[in-house]
């Protein structure tokens, strides 16, 4: 019964989120500012999973400037955990095929996102291009998944370098985001599906780099996210245990 009402209200909000928000968007679309107020809207579904979601972004995160996110995926509730924490002036890096979605497709679309076709390495390429640009003429943020798919519990997948590449490129700094394990973690029969925590990590300079140490700093993103992510796993599996005494 808890399943199917948890369904209800999902299914119910973000339809219409994304039919109010498209309508909201036509009066400036692609305004980069809308992608924050969306995902900060969707993250209020936390509560309905049964989830806490507890953010951790640093007071001089407001100071980060012009910069690519990087933060660990790992399955759908990423809509309201990691969402939580987009800040304004950032745009997300998505596959092509989101925009077929209904509702929120056309949602997704309209507030200023990038689309990347990821089978055709081509366009892939030009993405990045066109990502260096975004953050050069339009004064934007860029968030992206390294991994490049859901993890779905097997840990932090190795990164590609879209990513990596393009703060290179475009000379801004790197800061991950964090997001404690969410796999096999909620039970949509069970009232209470315990933290997550979602950290934003200070900025990680890049303009010692070069193309040729491309895939150093993609490992140094990965070793940091890694051990952090352990830690906060370590921790809610502390909190949690001693709720539970």
């Amino acid at each position: 019964m808890l399943f199917i009402l948890r369904l209800i209200i999902v299914v119910v909000y973000s339809i219409l989120v994304s039919v109010f928000g498209c309508i909201y968007c036509l009066f400036s679309p692609r305004n980069p500012k809308h992608v924050s107020t969306f995902g900060k809207l969707f993250g209020r579904l936390a509560p309905v999973f049964g989830l806490r979601v507890e953010k951790r972004i640093p007071a001089e995160a407001v100071n980060n400037g012009n910069c690519i996110y990087i933060a660990n995926h790992q399955n759908n509730y990423d809509m309201v955990t990691a969402s939580s924490v987009v800040m304004p002036g950032t745009v997300t890096v998505g596959k092509k095929s989101l925009a077929w979605i209904p509702f929120f497709g056309q949602l997704y679309w309209l507030t200023g996102n990038l689309l990347i076709d990821r089978d055709n390495r081509a366009k892939a390429h030009g993405t990045i291009a066109q990502v260096v640009t975004q953050i050069k003429k339009k004064n934007l943020s860029i968030w992206m998944f390294p991994e490049g798919t859901r993890s779905r519990g097997r840990g932090l997948m190795p990164f590609k370098t879209g990513a990596f590449h393009a703060a290179i490129a475009a000379g801004v700094p790197i800061v991950p985001i964090c997001v404690s394990n969410t796999s096999n973690k909620v039970k949509l029969n069970r009232w209470s599906n315990g933290l997550v925590i979602v950290e934003m990590l200070p900025p990680i300079d890049t303009s010692g780099y070069t193309k040729d140490r491309l895939r150093e700093l993609s490992e140094h993103c990965r070793q940091i996210m890694t051990d952090k992510i352990a830690e906060l796993d370590a921790e809610v599996a502390q909190r949690e245990a001693a709720a539970k005494k």
